[in-house]
């Protein structure tokens, strides 16, 4: 790093299709003249808190989590995370309508997550249970709770251990809105100038092209962070979440997002009314 080269910290987590995004930035193969990234991984959780207080410059959030940090950071146009007519699902043992959701004791991987939010739209009546997302398909098949609410690698692999699918968050959004699910994206801290912004743009963009063109060595390097998937499973979840919209959001997730936000800010699970800023 030469002395006028700026530091960026990149914050993501570690799951196989935020690794595949970020495997060209990470590996160096996307070079920057001005800047250098170093890269921290953390559960989308803990992303979600320390962007209140706006720790690193450059970080993965949940898009519940934006009107929230909106203070402190923009979008960017590139890294999202789109379930186009698939989303988090609600699992049990036993096969149960959407509409048995009402009044059970499900578990949910964070308030923060999109997920929950989405779940809170949908049936705002159910007694939550807050438990790591990991754990949430062994507190279902323990009798912990009555449903739990998956997300990542989970959405694969919950049929293998016997569970049913009541409901799929991005199914139900796709079919009411109109629009794909927006789950999460990256942000960038609103004090960087804006040569800065733009050249974090250009290098988040060509770095997720770049998996997107080198699929096989970016899934390799994604595996060592998935969790007990086999290749095929992680091939298949990336492909659900690293897509045409997560190189460019375009128009359709901007529109998303705002939709999303603005449902809970009017069924009153979001304290205010935020508009969408994103950098191109």
């Amino acid at each position: 790093m030469s002395s006028s080269q700026l530091e960026i910290v990149c914050a993501h987590s570690p799951d196989s299709d935020d690794a595949f995004m970020f495997y060209g930035l990470a590996t160096k193969k996307i070079r920057s003249n001005i800047l250098t990234f170093r890269h921290v991984l953390e559960d989308i959780e803990s992303l979600n808190k320390k962007a209140m207080e706006g720790v690193y410059e450059l970080t993965a959030i949940s898009y519940h989590a934006y009107p929230y940090v909106a203070d402190k950071y923009v979008i960017l146009s590139s890294g999202s995370s789109i379930g186009d007519g698939y989303g988090p699902m609600v699992v049990s043992t036993r096969q149960m309508s959407p509409e048995d959701i009402k009044g059970k004791r499900i578990a949910i991987p964070g308030t923060m997550t999109t997920a929950f939010l989405t779940l809170k739209l949908f049936q705002p009546d159910f007694e939550q249970v807050v438990i790591p997302f990991d754990q949430i398909i062994d507190a279902v098949k323990d009798g912990l709770v009555d449903a739990g609410l998956i997300i990542h690698e989970g959405q694969l692999t919950y049929s293998s251990g016997g569970l049913y699918n009541a409901l799929d968050l991005g199914k139900w959004f796709k079919t009411k809105y109109g629009l794909p699910l927006p789950l999460g994206g990256n942000a960038l801290r609103r004090d960087l100038s804006d040569e800065v912004k733009l050249e974090c743009s250009r290098v988040m963009r060509e770095s997720i092209q770049f998996s997107l063109d080198h699929r096989e060595e970016a899934l390799n390097y994604a595996m060592q962070f998935a969790r007990d998937l086999d290749p095929g499973l992680a091939d298949k979840f990336v492909g659900m979440y690293v897509n045409h919209y997560t190189v460019d959001g375009g128009e359709i997730v901007p529109r998303a997002v705002q939709k999303l936000l603005d449902l809970g800010f009017e069924a009153g699970l979001i304290p205010h009314k935020t508009t969408v800023e994103v950098i191109r």
